[in-house]
């Protein structure tokens, strides 16, 4: 068996540190564009909107920047056991975010629909939901650079939070677009927003499995997700 010299063991440590560096402003750049999406809806910002969609091709260069050196990492220094683990945790974390990054464009692109609609109930309560669910991904990012299992943990029992807010919010659009269907253009593309943040909340939760897993090489329990059955 070959040996790791104390300068191979540097060198893949640095190339560990670099791809933790990836994720970590990937997410950053994910919880950003969530707040800011949601700023511009609630202020009908659509120059603000325009920014948030062009500034997702940063989230997917970096995206392509975390596969490449995956690659060259598994390839040149041989991970194993856990150091394997965080590898393809950052390869498949990364993806997922670029996901996240979609849903906070999705957003945005709707903003300039919404620019002349009148006041909605639901609407009050979206900025709230948004806050929670880009912290949930900040935090579960945070928790991938820090391998820290137990923070993992406390990201995944919030995202009941972000559920009960989808479903106060649909309850409240379906009544909307009930009492009279001129409403109901500007109500589908406000469930369509919830429906975004609420996805983004379970992506939150994905990640925190897989941070978990990296970070202790077992799978959480269903009493550790503190899912609702």
């Amino acid at each position: 068996m070959q040996q790791q010299t104390g300068h191979t063991l540097k060198a893949f440590d640095e190339d560990i540190d670099r791809l933790r560096g990836l994720i970590s402003e990937m997410g950053q750049l994910a919880h950003q564009a969530i707040r800011e999406a949601m700023r511009c809806l609630i202020e009908r910002d659509t120059e603000g909107a325009h920014r948030v969609v062009e500034r997702d091709k940063e989230i997917d260069r970096l995206e392509i920047e975390t596969e490449k050196r995956v690659v060259q990492l598994i390839a040149l220094r041989a991970p194993m056991a856990g150091d394997l683990r965080d590898v393809v945790a950052a390869m498949k974390i990364s993806s997922v975010v670029e996901r996240i990054g979609d849903y906070a464009k999705n957003i945005a692109k709707r903003v300039p629909v919404l620019e002349n609609a009148g006041k909605i109930e639901a609407l009050s309560l979206m900025p709230e939901m948004a806050r929670i669910a880009s912290e949930m991904v900040h935090d579960v990012l945070n928790a991938f650079v820090e391998r820290d299992a137990e923070a993992a943990l406390r990201v995944m029992k919030r995202d009941d939070a972000v559920d009960d807010f989808y479903d106060s919010i649909f309850r409240t659009l379906l009544t909307h677009m009930m009492e009279d269907p001129q409403n109901i253009k500007q109500s589908a593309h406000l469930l369509f927003i919830a429906k975004n943040l609420e996805r983004a909340g379970d992506h939150a939760t994905n990640i925190a499995e897989m941070v978990y897993y990296a970070a202790t090489g077992q799978h959480m329990t269903e009493e550790q997700t503190g899912k609702k059955p």
